[in-house]
């Protein structure tokens, strides 16, 4: 399955237009597929390096002219079928993991990002990023150094945060 991860690396690149951008990928995809040769971790590379066009477009587009919603950050939505309060959970749980890499230099959060998230290999990373594979390995490892200091700072040592009086 290549969309979440796909979907994940955007979010950490794009934000709340991952969606959007995905979408334009998968248009691209599904337009170039004739011309994919490879298996199936070429195939998420492939489609990564897409996805990350499209996102850089976006960006590109936002620096010229950020764009501002009349109607604010109100959406109306249908409930869902699914458990809520299991589905906000884990929102909140990738939310603050994308907010912490967010924090990571460029190269760094792009590596981990498509290293954790994607599940890319070395090689796929540094062809996606267009870099050596040692670069990639060097800027994953710091990232992921990073972030684990920065958990640490945070109280948390195996997924979950210390509450008052070291509790958990």
């Amino acid at each position: 399955m290549v969309q979440p991860g796909l979907l994940g690396y955007l979010r950490g690149l794009v934000g709340d237009d991952a969606e959007d951008v995905a979408g334009d990928a998968w248009l691209e995809i599904s337009r170039d597929l004739g011309r994919f040769k490879g298996d199936g971790t070429g195939f998420r590379g492939w489609s990564a390096v897409i996805a990350r066009h499209r996102a850089l477009d976006l960006l590109r587009r936002r620096k010229v002219r950020p764009q501002q919603s009349p109607y604010g950050s109100e959406l109306l939505e249908l409930p869902g079928a699914g458990d809520t309060s299991a589905e906000a959970l884990e929102t909140l749980a990738t939310e603050r993991a994308l907010a912490l890499i967010a924090e990571l230099p460029r190269d760094q959060a792009e590596a981990v990002l498509l290293r954790v998230v994607v599940g890319l290999d070395g090689p796929s990373v540094a062809r996606v990023l267009g870099k050596r594979q040692g670069a990639v390995r060097t800027a994953a490892y710091r990232g992921l150094k990073r972030l684990g200091t920065r958990l640490a700072e945070q109280g948390v040592t195996d997924g979950t945060p210390r509450t008052l009086g070291g509790a958990r």
